[in-house]
């Protein structure tokens, strides 16, 4: 699933491409993603419509357009985008088209169709839709602050990565970026997340903040098939420690990494460098 630094990474190659445009017309190839779409409902919507800018919230991307209005859209486990002419034949998984005012068509693509598209009003321009009110700061802004995850842990119970992960608690921080936060700070994913001391906290707030900021630079993550917009790949799999490494010698102490399950999800670290 495409995590903070991944849809950061598209969002930003979109924004190269999309802003100035107006959606020309849409088409539904499939309606059916984690919600139902509504091809008139969408095109009523949005057709018309100049794109203004793309914003990630989380692991979200708002697309907003004129008229206080937004596309907001989440790429579950295998959405992506494209843009190409409009005469390009349709790929097999490819769901929506927006058709461009300067010939270009944008498209979105899901294989399993777990991805979201919704059409949302904003209260004015520029805010974050109502849908997103509920969730936690975005670890690369002032609202996530050195003494923040102290604070926030006092007696949870909750395994520490399930706390980090925990989108009320702070977004975008999913499993990849998880395991090697807690790596480098050297604590334990399966610890109370309340038995956090103060500088262990501020240690791990900074590589939280060090691993997604890397990560964005190298253009994410590509485990299976995530690409950008441009077609690129990110290549930070070159710097993972400990993800998807089971049984593998640490680069630090050369113990086998460890696999484990947390929440249904694959927790790698290791036993002796992580307490």
């Amino acid at each position: 699933m495409p995590e903070l630094p991944e849809v950061e990474t598209v969002c930003r190659s979109l924004n190269r491409h999309l802003p100035g445009q107006t959606i020309k017309r849409i088409q539904l190839r499939h309606t059916q993603l984690r919600n139902r779409l509504n091809e008139n409902d969408m095109q009523q919507f949005c057709e018309g419509r100049q794109i203004i800018e793309l914003r990630r919230r989380g692991k979200y991307i708002i697309a907003e357009l004129n008229g206080e209005r937004a596309l907001l859209m989440h790429l579950g486990m295998t959405g992506s985008f494209r843009i190409v002419s409009q005469d390009t034949p349709p790929a097999k998984h490819e769901h929506v088209l927006f058709e461009l005012g300067n010939g270009d068509s944008w498209r979105y693509e899901d294989a399993r169709r777990f991805g979201i598209l919704k059409c949302v009003q904003l209260p004015v321009a520029g805010a974050t839709p109502e849908a997103l009110e509920d969730l936690g700061p975005e670890p690369l802004e002032d609202g996530f602050y050195e003494n923040y995850l102290f604070e926030k842990s006092r007696k949870r119970t909750k395994p520490l990565k399930n706390f980090i992960m925990d989108s009320k608690i702070v977004v975008g921080v999913g499993n990849i970026y998880a395991s090697e936060a807690l790596f480098r700070a050297g604590l334990s994913p399966l610890r109370e997340a309340g038995s956090l001391k103060r500088k262990e906290s501020a240690l791990l707030f900074q590589t939280i903040r060090g691993v997604l900021a890397e990560a964005i630079e190298a253009g994410g993550t590509t485990i299976s098939d995530f690409k950008t917009p441009d077609g690129n790949e990110g290549y930070f799999f070159r710097e993972l420690a400990v993800y998807g490494r089971d049984q593998e010698a640490c680069l630090s102490c050369a113990s086998p990494i460890v696999r484990t399950v947390q929440a249904g999800r694959s927790t790698f670290y290791c036993k002796k460098c992580q307490r």
